[in-house]
């Protein structure tokens, strides 16, 4: 059984690991569609209106969240 406390939010809150969903893969919140799916995309060349159009469970909020999130943790482990 998953609890509240097993739940794990961030990128203010746009994604989710929740045991109960994917295995805990991190998830838009409200979805099933896992992050890693936006920067797969974009690595392959995609534009960000393409991955809104193909999952339009997600929000242009959502993805632009989670990128600002990725770069706040790339520029955290550069000045460490």
């Amino acid at each position: 059984m998953t609890t509240t406390d097993d739940i794990v939010a961030v990128a203010g809150g746009q994604v989710v690991s929740n045991p109960a969903i994917l295995g805990g893969t991190p998830v838009f919140r409200g979805t099933r569609l896992p992050v890693q799916t936006l920067f797969d995309y974009l690595a392959d060349g995609l534009s960000l209106d393409y991955f809104l159009d193909t999952f339009e469970g997600v929000t242009r909020e959502q993805a632009q969240s989670v990128l600002r999130h990725g770069w706040r943790r790339i520029a955290v482990e550069l000045q460490a």
